[in-house]
């Protein structure tokens, strides 16, 4: 894959004077739906892919969903700390049907040549390119974020076209991003042509100072022709459309998307890890899963 910007420091400034909801009630932000809404949702969606992460503790993600971007900075464009390796102590299986993708502070051959931060952090970052994408549906995840400084988990879709027409000419579709100092808020965009690093997005806050770190989520985007929609455990709060686009800027979201997820250190927007932040830091995810509209 060609490099990837996906952040400047501008994105802080656009996000929050974006469309941004207000502080979740409690009864919004309390969990995935009930009965009754599970009932509702599984009318309207029928599973077209999925990984549940069931295995042996240890055991790398399954090679014929899953592959390893690997390596660091320049890459990826966002002055980032981490090294992304294929290794299991990266990102493997926990032996109770969870992903764990863990931020370590260690230093590898080969990392000396880094050109930012203090060259001793590994981590991973997964893809289903060329393994699997799909245009439009329900794209959802449900994972426990690591917390700290400089800590930026993510689970995100890419157009499968980017090594033909280069990012953001491809799309890119942030379902959640977690950033260490705003531990309370989840960050939910897109970027495209004509708005490359300042994206279109809007966040959700916990109630009463309560922190992702602290439990399980789900975070979603339901995405149709024209529209995307972000959700958290289940409720929308944020809404991008075709029509509300910019003058000069173009909708590139109606072909195949593949999934990511990764946790990056450091970077233009979460900044550097401070010195109460802890490692290794672990980002669990029980489940990915997608959906078609049936």
């Amino acid at each position: 894959m060609k490099p990837i910007a996906r952040r400047t420091a501008a994105v802080a400034a656009v996000l929050a004077a974006a469309a941004l909801t207000a502080p979740l009630r409690p009864a919004e932000a309390g969990g995935p739906l009930g009965p009754a809404g599970r009932e509702a949702a599984a009318a309207r969606w029928k599973l077209s892919w999925h990984d549940e992460f069931d295995g042996r503790k240890g055991a790398r993600p399954s090679g014929s969903r899953w592959v390893h971007d690997l390596g660091g900075e320049p890459r990826w464009g966002n002055q980032e700390w981490q090294y992304y390796t294929d290794r299991a102590k990266n990102a493997s299986l926990d032996g109770r049907g969870r992903l764990a993708v863990t931020a370590r502070r260690e230093r590898l051959p080969g990392m000396a040549g880094c050109l930012y931060g203090t060259c001793d952090i590994t981590s991973a970052r997964i893809t289903t390119r060329g393994r699997f994408s799909q245009a439009y549906g329900r794209f959802e995840a449900r994972i426990k974020v690591p917390a700290g400084q400089g800590v930026w988990p993510a689970f995100w879709m890419m157009g499968d076209d980017a090594d033909r027409v280069g990012w953001p000419h491809n799309g890119e579709i942030d379902v959640m991003e977690v950033i260490g100092r705003h531990p309370g808020t989840v960050f939910g965009g897109m970027h495209g042509p004509g708005f490359p690093f300042s994206g279109v997005g809007g966040r959700a806050v916990l109630p009463g100072g309560a922190r992702f770190a602290d439990d399980f989520h789900v975070f979603a985007v339901e995405w149709s022709p024209g529209k995307v929609t972000w959700l958290l455990d289940g409720r929308p709060y944020f809404t991008a459309r075709r029509s509300g686009l910019q003058a000069g800027s173009r909708w590139v979201f109606d072909h195949p998307f593949h999934l990511l997820l990764n946790v990056a250190v450091g970077g233009t927007w979460p900044g550097p890890p401070g010195a109460r932040t802890r490692f290794p830091a672990t980002m669990l995810v029980d489940y990915v899963r997608v959906y078609t509209r049936r």
